[in-house]
């Protein structure tokens, strides 16, 4: 078995699957400890630098494994040191990720994607304009922020004093919780004390508001949660982000209110892009407290990053900052983000890949209409 194309991926199987994985071929459990440690921790992807692992067993192992990353087509940094790559998979399909660094650049974020393409079709998003092509395999999903890692040479994973790439932010193309059993599989791999080592705490996951499966991503993940809301009222909601006909506004927050562990510590992310005379009026703000009353929550009020076709345009900075003010004199934490990595189409919303859906049915109508059926939804 010499063409790797015909070799089992061994990134992106959980530790059960890792382990049964190593059973069928005879090997007991400590194989799988010691295989975890270098895949997870050393980030190393030969079988033969594997060096507590025999001569004879690196030679079994690569004949019948392989150790394989996102194929990174582009990769580009920005100005401001954010850094995109343009990942292309197995299939040929095509998905982005993105580093965002902290204000003082000692510290960020890997910005991670969960579809090819998307379900929903955000009026505001780029993403959106490109219909959903598939859901990525754990393997895929874990996979880019280990190539984050090769890039930035963050192995073997760094203890919390020294790490550059801290923190992850499910907010990458697609709809994680419509892909919630690869994400979760994937995410477990990262938060593993021995091997990614990423704290839960450090890792937040963006909904644009699939109710369904809110209460399970906090009862099995734990990790913090971040909505997409950018509208204040179903009416303008369902304008700009169809989901809302599914899940209106009163079943969303009260989701939230849900929200396993959710607490002034782990407060709820509410992300409010800002659209220039359709959501950015200090009625809007109000109404935006009124929506969170009770809620532990913070903002982050995003600047409308323009992109190629995009029928919106930026609220003018003094209303996003009467805005923020409004919201932060009734106690709250209301960020103006900061557009990073824009110049290379790396900033929110901007994310695109030119992969396109090659099959049509009456699904991809429904998709098209920014409403995702049941099925999609994993069963609790």
């Amino acid at each position: 078995m010499n063409d790797s194309s015909q070799k089992t991926n061994l990134i992106g199987l959980s530790r059960d699957q890792l382990t049964a994985e190593m059973a069928s071929i005879g090997e007991k459990p400590f194989r799988a400890k010691q295989l975890w440690h270098w895949l997870y921790n050393r980030g190393e992807t030969d079988f033969l630098k594997m060096t507590s692992i025999s001569k004879v067993m690196q030679e079994r192992l690569a004949e019948r494994y392989v150790v394989r990353r996102p194929l990174v087509e582009r990769e580009l940094t920005s100005v401001d040191t954010t850094r995109k790559w343009l990942l292309k998979f197995d299939d040929g399909n095509e998905a982005e990720t993105v580093y965002i660094p902290d204000e003082d650049e000692q510290r960020g974020a890997v910005c991670i994607s969960s579809q090819v393409g998307c379900t929903l079709t955000c009026k505001f998003c780029h993403t959106g304009t490109q219909l959903l092509v598939r859901n990525l395999t754990a393997a895929e999903i874990v996979g880019q922020f280990m190539l984050a890692r090769d890039s930035y040479g963050e192995w073997p994973t760094p203890d919390d004093t020294t790490r550059l790439l801290s923190n992850i932010v499910m907010m990458g193309m697609g709809e994680p919780l419509y892909n919630f059993d690869n994400v979760a599989t994937a995410l477990k791999i990262i938060m593993d004390g021995e091997g990614i080592g990423i704290s839960r705490r450090r890792i937040t996951l963006s909904t644009s508001g699939v109710v369904p499966m809110m209460g399970r991503a906090g009862a099995e993940l734990g990790v913090n949660l971040a909505i997409s809301l950018h509208a204040v009222t179903d009416e303008v909601r369902n304008q700009i982000m169809p989901i809302n006909k599914k899940y209106p506004l009163k079943e969303l927050m009260q989701a939230c209110r849900d929200y396993p562990g959710a607490s002034n510590a782990r407060r709820i992310t509410f992300e409010y892009v800002m659209l220039k005379g359709i959501n950015d009026s200090l009625a809007d703000a109000r109404e935006l407290l009124r929506l969170v009353k009770g809620l532990p929550a913070k903002f982050n009020l995003i600047p409308f990053n323009p992109w190629p076709g995009s029928d919106y345009e930026c609220s003018s900075m003094r209303d996003i900052r009467a805005f923020s003010d409004l919201i932060q004199d009734n106690g709250y934490s209301a960020p103006i983000r900061k557009s990073r990595g824009a110049d290379i189409l790396a900033a929110c919303g901007q994310l695109r890949s030119e992969s396109q859906r090659q099959k049509c049915s009456r699904l991809n109508e429904r998709v098209a209409a920014g409403i995702a059926d049941d099925h999609h939804i994993p069963a609790a």
